[in-house]
């Protein structure tokens, strides 16, 4: 196929030639690009991959299964498998989606996997580690993949260290600080919230102020391995625990943030108006409201397990994934300031399914020594 379409590209229109590729399983596609500066251009453009047959925009895993879900043309959910020979009956305990790549904390260690391109990385626990909680993955500016972990201790489990593994060099160092204070900046991460990575650069939501439940936005230097204050939320406060608060990259170069306050059922998205600059210095970023939906019949999109929505923004529609209260996921669509649609995952049967968005790519996970599960 890939050279019969290149012979004839020239004489195939170009919405035919972007038909037949959108046909072609992603695995084959990372090939593709090196067929012509064209292709290579139009291959990770957002719009092709968007639209291609197979993509989808959520990973929901059960205690016992994987799925992924798209949504466009209709809701559509298939069952994954990691691929790891050693973990393709295992499931993953956390998710977390960055920069085009999933970050998957298992039993003991963790997984990049990008489950577009079917590709995986097994990533084996410190030597002094019994477990790690990833909480993104990033790069450095000369590309060199990086996960953020919180480690739990050996001896005193309430005590975590913050460690970086080195995905090209398989290595882990410790953060730039350690010990209680380490327990400290763990209890400030906004719980089951996730990170943002944009550029490469991690960002998440912590708190300022946890009696009156103030909240901003601290930024990672993988230089140093310290965490920094970077940005004000455009909503400030939060009156509620269960408020629904999450943030999320737009248009790869932007933030998004969804609140809903537990009370009201209100529903605000807010994003940054212009692209966010990855200096160390902090910034005052400037929101502007993209959607705000209210009625009290809306779900409360914060579940009794306290799991926060997983969401994206496409083509001026807020897609959100949340847990009802009969425990089951489900996708809301929102559009105009109002809900267009409500759909019960009914395929998948578990209840409280852990969730994610995932903005789908070519991008292949970082190569290195693949290590085996040790049992």
């Amino acid at each position: 196929m890939r050279i019969r379409l290149a012979a004839h590209e020239e004489k195939l229109p170009s919405e035919l030639t972007e038909e037949i590729l959108s046909r072609v399983p992603h695995s084959s596609l990372v090939r593709f690009t090196a067929v012509s500066k064209q292709w290579n251009a139009l291959l990770h453009d957002k719009t092709f991959i968007k639209n291609h047959k197979t993509t989808f925009q959520f990973i929901l895993t059960t205690k016992s299964k994987i799925y992924s879900v798209s949504i466009d043309p209709k809701i559509d959910v298939c069952e994954l498998t990691l691929d790891v020979p050693s973990l393709e009956s295992k499931i993953p305990k956390i998710l977390v989606g960055c920069d085009k790549l999933l970050v998957c904390g298992m039993e003991r260690g963790a997984l990049v996997w990008n489950p577009c391109l079917r590709q995986s990385r097994w990533i084996e626990p410190d030597s002094d580690q019994t477990r790690l909680v990833p909480l993104g993955v990033g790069y450095n500016c000369s590309g060199s993949y990086k996960i953020v972990a919180a480690c739990p201790g050996k001896e005193d489990k309430t005590l975590s260290l913050w460690k970086v593994h080195e995905l090209s060099s398989n290595a882990w160092k410790e953060c730039g600080i350690s010990g209680n204070r380490d327990v400290d900046k763990m209890n400030k991460l906004h719980k089951n919230n996730g990170c943002v990575s944009l550029n490469g650069t991690l960002y998440w939501i912590v708190y300022v102020d946890k009696a009156i439940r103030v909240y901003s936005v601290d930024k990672f230097d993988f230089s140093t391995g310290y965490s920094y204050r970077f940005c004000d939320l455009p909503c400030g406060t939060k009156n509620h625990y269960m408020d629904a608060l999450v943030l999320r990259a737009f248009e790869e170069d932007r933030f998004s943030l969804l609140k809903q306050c537990h009370e009201t059922k209100k529903i605000e998205v807010w994003v940054s108006k212009y692209k966010i600059n990855n200096s160390l210095d902090s910034e005052v970023v400037e929101w502007i409201k993209f959607m705000e939906v209210s009625s009290p019949n809306l779900a409360n999109l914060v579940d009794t397990l306290m799991s926060q929505p997983s969401y994206f923004i496409q083509d001026e529609r807020l897609v959100v994934c949340s847990c009802d209260q009969t425990c089951r996921a489900c996708i809301y669509v929102f559009r105009k300031n109002r809900l267009i649609s409500k759909t019960r995952i009914d395929h998948v049967v578990e209840p409280y399914p852990l969730h994610c968005s995932f903005i789908p790519s070519l991008v292949p996970v970082p190569p290195g020594q693949r290590e085996e599960l040790k049992e």
